[in-house]
């Protein structure tokens, strides 16, 4: 297999760098395998044992990044986990047999890596460093690639049970009918304004008037609203707005924000850890960071993808509050704030939703910028909406003249009637019933499986735990290859260990025995799913789970 040049990162720049003749390559690997052997002799031993190991049992090692070069170590007596070795193969023939060692000896593989972390061997490991390349790539897409290697066909494959796709099923849930007829007169044909048509502008207005803001002085207008193809549209305006600016977001979070922190130059990303339960921040650690790190922006997904934990409440208006008296604009992606589950009888609204808008004192002054759309929470359309400040929104405008154009002219005219009042009560309390169905199914279907399954409150994920599944199903990576080749689709959890510029290595991440799973498909890929999955730990169970291999082509 080629490699393709390292690429060095600096300061959001990439430049190539040339890699070291295979001598010093050599050279170095000797050295490293001979400390390895100095330094803990089980680390010797788990080297080595990856070097004897059949090509097609290596991926498991792969994922947590580790390579071959070991076989210059002499034989030991035997091999901690595994059978006494005879010979330079005699264990090479239980693919089993490697990949239960891998599952239960984590500590001689991180010994491993620690003792192989350095610069030169990481440019001669073309294994690990196509792994490691993997994460810059967005989950989705990622997986999705993966999958087509083994037949995959697209988004409605009856074959696939798709549990990696972050869209909802767009056929009818028994909400109110949608009129999908638009009038393409002169005007229309035109293009439009770079931050939208005016109705759906004031229409965006006054759905948070309406919903959030009634009674309160300071009300939205068309002057707040900046219309954009597709979420990621308009958070990479937000992001290209910014200059020198240190931004923080949480971990876990979505997984495009790694691009979209470390594309733009004018940022500095510096990644937040939760302070309750890996899920949860308070507002006095949020206050914390934000004065520690001198942090002058926030992105951050609420509710929360991929875990479905919302912010809302007293919590939310904390948090505003703090952005306001700290002058940190707050980037608040709201995509999902209709798949609410849990019961609200506080809000006085027929259906539980959630905004940061219900908290802002003044539509022109707080350093609030909420992203929210229809591709989410309407299911399905790419047109979508930055509510702020208007200076912020004129500065969007500028920014999406050169960087996008603006969105379908076509499209935003028939948009207009989703967001009357009668229309979203209705789609958001049926999208609600029907998603909550799903999501009970997925979580008892998923507990059943031995994967631990945190029930979500929100958004359409559920963050599934498989470390207690027999190894090597315990790991993200490995779980997610083997679904694959069953035909089912997940997202492994360290595509959400956001790490732009990969200044971190992703086989330490906290979320190695995570996966993302989605329920916002139809129900036949749901059950697809689980019964893919439901023969793969029976056969890891059984002691009868086959090698991984890669398809012929």
């Amino acid at each position: 297999m080629g490699i393709s040049p390292r690429r060095a990162v600096v300061r959001g720049s990439t430049t190539s760098k040339a890699r070291p003749s295979a001598k010093k390559l050599a050279a170095t690997k000797k050295k490293r395998v001979v400390a390895a052997r100095s330094k803990d002799e089980d680390i010797g031993v788990a080297h080595r044992y990856f070097a004897a190991a059949p090509e097609d049992s290596r991926f498991y090692f792969r994922a947590l990044g580790i390579r071959g070069g070991g076989a210059e170590i002499p034989p030991a007596d035997g091999l901690p986990g595994g059978p006494p070795r005879g010979g330079e193969t005699a264990v090479g023939e239980a693919p089993e047999d490697i990949l239960s060692y891998g599952g239960s000896h984590q500590d001689q593989l991180q010994g491993l890596l620690a003792v192989l972390a350095t610069q030169e061997v990481q440019e001669s490991m073309s294994d690990c460093e196509e792994i490691m390349s993997m994460q810059s790539r967005t989950g989705v897409i990622y997986a999705t690639t993966r999958a087509k290697r083994w037949g995959f066909k697209g988004a409605g494959d009856p074959a696939w049970g798709n549990l990696g796709q972050g869209a909802p099923e767009t056929g009818p849930i028994g909400g109110p009918e949608r009129s999908l007829a638009v009038e393409l007169d002169d005007e229309t044909n035109e293009y439009g304004d770079v931050n939208g048509r005016r109705d759906l502008r004031d229409a965006v207005a006054q759905y948070y008037n309406h919903w959030f803001r009634q009674g309160k002085k300071s009300q939205y207008t068309a002057a707040n609203v900046a219309i954009v193809p597709g979420g990621r549209a308009g958070l990479s305006r937000l992001m290209a707005s910014l200059h020198n600016v240190n931004v923080g977001y949480f971990l876990p979070d979505y997984t495009a924000y790694q691009q979209l922190l470390g594309e733009f130059t004018g940022v500095a990303p510096i990644a937040i850890a939760h302070d309750q339960d890996g899920l949860r921040t308070s507002p006095e650690h949020l206050r914390r960071q934000i004065q520690l790190h001198g942090l002058g922006a926030f992105l951050w997904s609420n509710p929360a993808n991929p875990t479905g934990e919302p912010i809302e409440g007293d919590t939310l208006r904390q948090y505003v509050e703090i952005a306001r008296q700290e002058n940190t604009m707050m980037l608040m992606d709201e995509f999902y704030s209709h798949y609410m589950y849990e019961q609200d009888s506080s809000s006085g609204r027929p259906f539980h939703t959630l905004s940061s808008a219900e908290f802002v004192e003044d539509v022109n002054k707080d350093p609030i910028c909420i992203v929210n759309g229809f591709t989410k929470n309407w299911r399905g359309w790419r047109c979508c909406w930055v509510v702020g400040p208007k200076h912020c929104i004129d500065v969007l405008g500028s920014i999406g003249s050169f960087m996008d154009g603006g969105t379908n002219n076509p499209l935003q005219k028939a948009a207009v009637p989703l967001l009357e009042p009668g229309f979203v009560e209705k789609d958001a309390l049926a999208l609600q019933a029907h998603f909550r169905e799903k999501r009970d199914y997925m979580v008892r279907e998923l507990e059943a499986m031995g994967i631990k399954a945190r029930v979500p409150k929100s958004t359409f994920y559920i963050w599934a735990d498989v470390s207690a599944l027999p190894p090597p199903l315990n790991n993200c990576v490995v779980f997610f290859e083997y679904c694959v080749r069953h035909k089912v689709i997940c997202v492994p959890g360290i595509f959400f260990d956001v790490n732009p510029f990969h200044r971190r290595r992703f086989h330490k991440s906290p979320y190695i025995d995570k996966l993302r799973m989605s329920y916002g498909p139809a129900w036949p890929n749901l059950k697809q799913a689980v019964k893919g999955m439901k023969e793969i730990i029976d056969l890891a169970k059984a002691g009868r789970l086959p090698p991984l291999g890669e398809p012929t082509d």
